[in-house]
């Protein structure tokens, strides 16, 4: 009943005349946009109650009454004092303006006296960005990523839920065919205690609040709804859509260790600290959402949505309509790539199964290598698998196609059976077919990308059968884009630029131990974004259940163990053919390979002593080379040739531990 009487009264509140509310803006120096953005609505309804052609009715009517209000008050003399003539008031607050007093997002009691004359009124602060970090001192304050601060009007969750709905943040769609971001609210650990949340979870299993928490049937009086995950460490809350337009929220929650596990590993910081470095990821990839390996599989979504605008004429409306170039219908997994809790892996033979998967490779140093060289170097690929989706062409949403002795097509993305055991193998190097490194002894199952380096090197390639997709394309090219351009700028923030001799590289990459933690802690977040992401593809189950039954993940359209089996296998034949071309130019040849990391032996420990210098000191096109780029190398570790022998002996690859023996 009170809410009713309040919608009554509020659309009964008195509004200047058309002529005077476009006079009170201008002489403000506000635009519609900047009144729009303040009462969370359209600037075409500014322009509107301005023109007359309709009214603002309800809590929006009474929300624009007390802007011109206020407007109309900056123009009135100090008591005792000659009128001076007018000048603009000052706009809204701009990203580099300084923290300012809120005076727009609550209305004083009704019978509240107005502020003395000899007081002008306080600067306003416009929430903007994506997120806001919430701490509590005496009340909570919203910290935002250009570095201002809002004390906030409430001391309860669901009134910061209702003030983040109103605030305007969110981040600008990643593309033509998507959305806006939802905020995201980041509560410190003394703002969770503050809004009555408990320190810790006591689920342990399922990390998320108890069904019978207060705040949760608060939540739910006040008509607010929480995603199937439950309220956790990272939270969607929402209410139902209304005339097209979501009301939703992301909360994160320290206590419960949203930024310190999962991918993310932040150092302690400030609020205004927090906010800023959490901008900056968003401003490089996007708005967090919960575990880095999460927002990696988002970003796909957030640059190639599953749906865009379609026209239908029957209805005469613009319908969504699935998006071509993006992943927007389940697909099931051909028979060998599925995975073996997979329905479709029941009763398959162990040869039946893809095994596109990277290096776990180590071999014994003859003796002339023992004699010659002292010492191993370690040298890793940056963001080799993030880098190896780059113009990749995958399946999309067609379902494979079985075919019996087809042609090999490199076009064609898919996996085909075929015997490669006839294939010639130097022992000094790890085969491209096989994760141990070692011959393939029959037929097996391969990616076309894995097939295609097979001709490369001028092998009989003669597939027994094939599961094809005929409709595919570079899906993830964006997403590589968009974390290369992270990267690269984060190294760029922490001083290790592109384009600079080997040897200033590896200087630079020495000094970086002692860089600025929480820039250290951005990139970690930036490259397990990118490889969760990748993992996320081939999601198993989070539960113990019965063999061979379906689980979530699996009605996800990106779920989808083809496109990760078709980077990793990239990933693995481009070291290979830069092993290789080494290996032809230098003489020397690897010792151990795990994963991205690939072991050489040296005259001396530094990577140096390994990689051709090249005419510029930058290195040689198509050979291993140090550098930032995607797809260089970097030094992982040197240790003695004698160590190597021991870890080899002990059955250990000695690629594991070349970084930290420890």
């Amino acid at each position: 009943m009170d809410e009713l009487l309040a919608d009554l009264s509020a659309q009964r509140t008195p509004l200047p005349p058309l002529r005077e509310r476009i006079r009170l803006r201008k002489a403000g120096g506000l635009s519609t946009a900047q009144i729009a953005d303040v009462l969370d609505c359209p600037a075409e309804n500014i322009t509107a109650w301005e023109a007359g052609k309709y009214e603002p009715i309800g809590i929006p009517r009474a929300a624009y009454a007390r802007l011109l209000e206020g407007l109309k008050a900056l123009e009135r003399p100090e008591p005792h004092e000659r009128p001076a003539r007018r000048t603009p008031a000052a706009p809204l607050a701009t990203a580099a303006d300084p923290p300012e007093q809120p005076t727009l997002f609550a209305a004083p009691p009704a019978h509240s006296a107005p502020p003395p004359r000899s007081q002008p009124p306080l600067p306003k602060v416009t929430p903007t960005g994506p997120l806001a970090v919430i701490d509590h001192t005496d009340t909570l304050v919203a910290h935002f990523t250009n570095a201002s601060q809002l004390p906030l009007d409430t001391d309860d969750l669901v009134g910061l839920l209702q003030w983040t709905l109103r605030s305007g943040l969110h981040q600008e769609k990643l593309s033509p065919n998507g959305k806006d971001s939802d905020p995201l609210i980041v509560l410190t650990p003394a703002a969770s205690t503050a809004l009555h949340l408990p320190t810790e979870l006591s689920d342990r299993a399922l990390l998320r609040l108890p069904a019978d928490h207060p705040v949760l049937a608060q939540l739910n009086q006040a008509g607010f709804r929480l995603t199937r995950r439950g309220f956790g460490p990272w939270a969607g809350i929402y209410r139902p859509v209304v005339n097209n337009k979501r009301a939703s929220v992301n909360v994160a929650v320290m206590a419960w260790g949203a930024l310190s596990q999962d991918g993310w590993n932040l150092p302690p910081l400030p609020p205004s600290d927090l906010a800023q470095l959490l901008g900056t990821y968003t401003d490089r990839l996007l708005t967090p959402r919960g575990s880095t390996a999460v927002c990696g599989v988002k970003l796909m979504t957030a640059l190639r949505p599953p749906t865009k605008a379609t026209y239908d004429p029957a209805s005469g409306k613009w319908v969504p309509g699935p998006n071509p170039g993006a992943l927007h219908a389940p697909v099931e997994p051909a028979p060998p790539e599925a995975p073996d809790a997979h329905p479709l892996a029941q009763g398959r033979p162990p040869e039946q199964t893809m095994e596109e998967e990277a290096w776990d490779w180590s071999r014994l140093p003859d003796q002339q290598e023992t004699a010659e060289f002292p010492h191993v170097v370690g040298l890793d690929t940056n963001i080799a698998f993030i880098a190896a989706a780059s113009s990749l062409s995958v399946g999309r949403n067609a379902p494979p196609r079985h075919v019996v002795a087809p042609a090999f097509d490199q076009k064609i993305p898919g996996a085909w059976y075929c015997d490669l055991s006839h294939a010639p193998h130097d022992p000094r190097l790890p085969s491209p077919f096989t994760a141990t490194g070692q011959a393939p002894t029959g037929p097996a199952w391969y990616t076309t990308v894995t097939l295609a380096y097979a001709k490369e090197l001028k092998i009989g390639v003669q597939p027994i059968e094939a599961y094809l997709r005929d409709d595919h394309g570079p899906y993830l090219n964006p997403w590589y884009e968009r974390l290369r351009d992270a990267y690269l700028a984060t190294m760029a923030d922490l001083g290790v630029h592109k384009d600079i001799p080997q040897a200033d590289y590896l200087a630079a990459m020495n000094k970086l131990p002692t860089a600025d933690p929480a820039l250290l802690a951005l990139l970690a977040a930036i490259k397990a974004t990118g490889k969760g992401g990748l993992g996320k593809l081939r999601e198993g189950p989070r539960t113990i259940a019965a063999p061979y039954t379906r689980w979530p993940a699996l009605d996800q359209p990106t779920w989808r163990p083809d496109i990760r089996a078709a980077v990793v296998s990239r990933a693995r034949v481009t070291l290979h053919r830069k092993m290789r071309r080494m290996l032809t130019e230098t003489g020397r040849s690897p010792l151990a390979v795990l994963s991205d990391c690939a072991i050489y032996p040296a005259h001396h420990p530094t990577a140096l002593d390994v990689v051709p210098e090249g005419p510029d000191r930058t290195g040689i096109a198509g050979l291993l080379r140090l550098g930032v780029n995607p797809g260089f190398a970097k030094e992982e570790g040197t240790q003695s040739m004698t160590w190597y022998h021991q870890q080899y002996n002990q059955g250990i690859n000695p690629a594991r531990s070349i970084k930290d023996p420890t």
